[in-house]
């Protein structure tokens, strides 16, 4: 009876164990500005095009961006970014297009992440 009883504490502990870690899977703001920073320059309107960086690391964030929490929270961060760099909607709606990046929906300033 106890190695049911151990068997089964253990593997409810697991189990526990393993919702906990994937509910805590959210890009922090740290990766997304570092993956966004080479894309100041052309969405503040200083640049002509969105570097070869630009794209690469927004690339990248795209795909470390696997469920809908880590998309809220990437999108959260680039907002709070965009709105202390002086980013221009003008400039950064271009930025899909011009990085071959398929977002899925309009990129502005004023997309609102919780949607």
């Amino acid at each position: 009876m106890k190695n049911v009883l151990g068997f089964s504490m253990l593997f409810l502990l697991s189990l526990l164990f393993f919702f906990s870690s994937i509910s805590e899977a959210v890009i922090p703001c740290g990766t997304v500005d570092a993956k966004a920073a080479a894309c100041v320059g052309f969405a503040t309107g200083k640049a002509v095009t969105p570097t070869s960086a630009c794209c690469s690391g927004l690339q990248q964030l795209a795909q470390s961006a696997k469920t809908v929490d880590d998309k809220k929270a990437s999108c959260r961060c680039l907002k709070a970014g965009a709105k202390s760099l002086g980013v221009q909607d003008r400039f950064l709606s271009k930025i899909p297009e011009a990085c071959n990046i398929k977002v899925g929906f309009p990129v502005s300033i004023s997309t609102n992440c919780e949607t």
